[in-house]
């Protein structure tokens, strides 16, 4: 089949009730801006669906494209989009329709074990219903090909969908990542590190409509340069996914190290992590981000107990998204596998979070325990400092 078109489905956001309009504005903007970057292309609205085009078309009438790796990553990287098709839109004429199909025929099911034709109307005005499409559609089908119908798993499925103003056909539906579009549930900060568990939360924000900044602690001069260079990377291939990033590096090696100097071993961790949500939550709060994101998970590590969760919330008065909270690790890896994270993210480079860990860090801490400790520092001071040396950059 000779596409001249993309038909892009989206689902949850159907259930927004009266600001549908407006988040599918929102999903609109999010295609537009990763197709037009991948082509010559441009988002046509439709009943209930969007379609990729050509950008120089006008009316329904479409010049063929070539949906090829640029097209289909740029689409992949939308979330709202449930699923997408290459496809044939077509005038709504009965005899238009079937000359498609039999070019259809002849290029994808011509060799193939079975077929069926799956028809759908989303206009009830159509003349013929979806039953008799089928029928009409399959004879077309057949009588070029002669292979067999199968209507339980065929080995080519070829549909058609009746729209108000045009129809669709097509072969094959690939999935969208889901969810809802990047920007319409507000601003986050992602808490960055080099590792496999942050990039994932993050990416797991963004499909929840989360806008995502970045902060990422360094602990030079304790750590190499390719360990901020894994970081940016990161940040790199989740800003894909949005408009634009701004990542900020904090300086926190030298805070660790007077820490490390002036704390109990045990408790190391906890601070470090304290000492992370409140410097987060300044810059959070400057960026008009309304909550923090982290890679935490319940019970993976001995800084992860949910009487640790609660000391390190009681250092911000901000939310604290932990979306893999509920994964195992296997999850977790298979997860930044699929959206391209795990290959960077397991490149050599210690982040801060391995610096100075005692070998027996404190599992249930209490928050009176840690603020005795903190009394002992000039925690403003030291938040100030690091705050005073962010470098911001940003991301396309």
């Amino acid at each position: 089949m000779k596409p001249n078109a993309v038909l892009v489905r989206y689902a949850e956001v159907f259930l927004k009730g009266g600001r549908r309009p407006w988040f599918e504005a929102r999903l609109r903007e999010a295609i537009d801006r990763q197709v037009s970057a991948a082509g010559p292309f441009r988002v046509r609205e439709m009943h209930a669906c969007m379609a990729v085009a050509h950008r120089d078309s006008k009316g329904w009438d479409l010049p063929d494209i070539e949906v090829g790796d640029a097209l289909n990553a740029a689409i992949g990287r939308c979330f709202g989009v449930v699923s997408w098709s290459p496809a044939r839109i077509v005038a709504r004429e009965i005899s238009r329709i079937e000359a498609e199909v039999a070019a259809i025929a002849d290029e994808d099911v011509a060799g193939a074990e079975t077929f069926k034709v799956e028809s759908s109307r989303s206009d009830k005005d159509f003349p013929l219903d979806s039953m008799e499409l089928n029928r009409r559609l399959g004879g077309v089908v057949w009588e070029r090909t002669r292979v067999k119908v199968r209507m339980k798993d065929p080995t080519v499925t070829v549909s058609c969908q009746i729209l108000p103003k045009v129809a669709a056909l097509f072969v094959e539906t690939r999935p969208g990542p889901g969810g809802l579009p990047v920007g319409s549930s507000g601003r986050v900060l992602l808490l960055l590190s080099g590792g496999i568990d942050s990039p994932a939360a993050g990416w797991l924000a963004m499909r929840r409509g989360c806008e995502i900044d970045a902060v990422h602690f360094d602990a030079a001069p304790y750590t190499g340069p390719e360990s901020r260079a894994k970081v940016e990377d990161l940040a790199r291939l989740l800003a894909a996914h949005e408009r634009s990033m701004r990542l900020h590096v904090v300086p926190f090696g030298a805070l660790q190290a007077d820490l490390r100097d002036g704390a109990p071993g045990r408790l190391l961790v906890l601070l470090y992590r304290r000492m992370m949500v409140r410097i987060a939550s300044a810059i959070a709060a400057e960026r008009g981000a309304l909550a923090l994101v982290t890679g935490e998970n319940l019970g993976q590590v001995a800084s992860q107990t949910l009487e640790n969760l609660a000391v390190i919330e009681d250092a911000t008065a901000m939310p604290i998204l932990r979306p893999l909270v509920t994964y195992d690790k296997m999850e977790t890896v298979a997860l930044a596998r699929r959206i391209g994270t795990y290959e960077t993210s397991i490149r050599p480079g210690e982040d801060c979070c391995s610096l100075f860990v005692p070998d027996h860090p404190e599992t249930a801490g209490r928050v009176a325990r840690l603020r005795e400790v903190e009394s002992r520092f000039d925690v403003e001071a030291m938040v100030a400092a690091a705050l005073k040396g962010v470098e911001a950059l940003d991301l396309p």
